[in-house]
């Protein structure tokens, strides 16, 4: 592509440059007389001075009107310095600011003109001494307008590739602020969505039972007491995670147990009204703590839905070994009505978490029972489900 011509105070001051050296060459007294340009015929001579202007807007057509000049000129008898020297300043313009095929082009046929036309004067000594420096001048002008604009096009490509990196960091930029957003809201599910849930539950059991059972009342509400204690923590070590500028430094900013806390997760389900029955034929099992991690948060969104959508039915747990993979099996009867959605944020986070650990999700309601299957692997992993 062409590369941009110069602007600001640079394009003027060199017009000024070109005019007045075209000029003082035409008009400067030579001791020979084959450069001197008879007074009639300066007018010709100047024409170039005139045209160098527009030598960036229309390099070929200045060009062409400064070879014709020194054609005319030689035609007649004299070898004009002023008209050579245009030629050169053209053949720069042209090389600089056009396509390097078409600027080689007009370079290679300029040189052929000037070198045939110059002998004319010089009674046919094609390679005089005097003719051929004009030559080696226009040459050497093509050259450096060539190596001009090869330089201007590299710096505006360094631009586009620096535009194009900073684009990419910002894209990136943005797509780990994305990334980081859902960790955070998939942090907060697990910590706090199932507390904030206790809570909500034991705020309606103590509301319905405090004039009829107060006993009951009051284990609701030291329930309801216990979990925000729980949440308050949760949430000041997000925050401490958060606020943290070392960002290495979040390994005990969340929440890492796993199912040999299982015990106690269910006892809290069952002390906030909720039947749980568990079949655990899992002793012994072997697994990683990331994947016992992710155990864990099985059994906790699996019973918080069931907590949150189930009917006043008992829950089934079954932790088994099958094919040396651990399945997490959690079934519940849901009330009727929209609220027995089985979607939600909480199980595509999940998802992310067990496919995260090369483990598998798999979810359905059939005649009103909720099921979540999920399988983690222990020795590798396997992809086929048990009948």
């Amino acid at each position: 592509m062409p590369a941009r011509p110069a602007s600001g105070l640079t394009a003027p001051f060199g017009d000024v440059i070109a005019v007045a050296v075209i000029v003082l060459f035409a008009v400067l007294p030579y001791p020979e007389s084959v450069f001197q340009v008879p007074g009639m015929l300066l007018p010709i001579a100047l024409l170039p001075a005139a045209a160098m202007p527009f030598r960036r807007r229309w390099p070929l057509a200045v060009l062409g009107v400064s070879v014709v000049v020194a054609v005319v000129l030689s035609v007649m008898g004299m070898l004009s310095p002023s008209s050579l020297i245009a030629t050169a300043i053209s053949a720069f313009a042209v090389t600089a600011y056009t396509r390097r095929t078409v600027g080689l082009i007009a370079l290679t046929l300029v040189v052929g003109v000037v070198f045939v036309s110059n002998a004319v004067p010089l009674h046919g000594e094609f390679f005089d001494s005097r003719a051929l420096q004009f030559l080696f001048f226009i040459s050497l002008a093509g050259a450096i307008g060539d190596a001009t604009r090869s330089r201007r096009e590299f710096g505006a490509a360094m631009t586009e590739r620096a535009e194009r990196a900073e684009r990419g960091r910002e894209e990136e930029a943005r797509r780990r602020v994305a990334e980081e957003r859902v960790r955070i809201a998939r942090d907060l599910h697990d910590v706090v969505a199932h507390q904030i849930t206790v809570i909500s539950l034991n705020a309606g059991v103590a509301s319905s039972a405090l004039e009829s059972r107060p006993d009951r009342a009051r284990e609701a509400l030291t329930t309801i007491r216990r979990a925000s204690r729980t949440v308050l923590t949760d949430i000041g070590g997000l925050m401490a995670l958060l606020r943290s500028e070392d960002p290495e430094d979040t390994g005990d900013l969340r929440p890492q147990t796993g199912l040999a806390g299982a015990a106690d997760l269910i006892a809290r389900f069952v002390d906030a009204g909720l039947r749980v029955e568990l079949h655990d034929e899992s002793a012994g099992v072997a697994l990683s703590p990331s994947n016992d991690h992710v155990a864990y948060l099985v059994l906790l969104e699996g019973l918080t839905n069931a907590h949150k959508h189930g009917a006043d039915r008992p829950v089934r747990v079954r932790l088994d070994v099958v094919s040396g993979d651990l399945l997490i099996d959690v079934r519940n009867e849901v009330r009727a009505g929209p609220e027995a959605s089985a979607g939600g944020h909480g199980l595509v986070g999940l998802r992310e978490r067990v496919t995260a650990v090369r483990g598998t999700v798999r979810t359905e309601s059939v005649d009103g029972v909720f099921r979540l299957d999920v399988r983690l692997p222990t020795d590798g992993g396997s992809d086929e489900w048990s009948a």
